[in-house]
């Protein structure tokens, strides 16, 4: 099993910047990716962002590219999410999750999930 838990959410105005983290312990895996799903009330779970636990590959939604950066600290199994130019719109619950295999921006395929942090912008 791998335990999953976000930090880093919270208030913050249009324009601003927060950054979650997300700390993996248990059975944690030098293969497979990191990454970062968001729900906002009322609409479907979606990707946000994902690097691999090993390389340098990362992905993005297009509504994120250029504002948010996803990395990672392996030696503290630690992932982050660091989140710039924040828009109203990003108002949802982070949640971050590991998948065992390739990244897949499809929610179903992930297999570990955190608890999800908030994360509310006004405007």
């Amino acid at each position: 099993q791998v335990q999953l838990v976000e930090s880093g959410g919270g208030l913050m105005q249009a324009g601003g910047s927060l950054r979650l983290s997300c700390a993996a312990s248990g059975r944690t895996f030098s293969s497979g990716a990191m990454g970062w799903f968001r729900q906002a009330p009322g609409k479907e779970r979606e990707f946000v962002a994902a690097i691999r636990w090993t390389g340098i590959n990362t992905y993005y939604t297009g509504s994120v590219q250029g504002r948010f950066t996803i990395s990672r600290d392996n030696a503290k199994n630690t992932v982050y999410l660091q989140m710039n130019s924040l828009k109203p719109e990003d108002t949802a619950v982070y949640y971050c999750a590991a998948i065992r295999t390739y990244y897949s921006n499809y929610p179903g395929s992930w297999d570990y999930w955190g608890q999800g942090t908030r994360v509310t912008v006004s405007s």
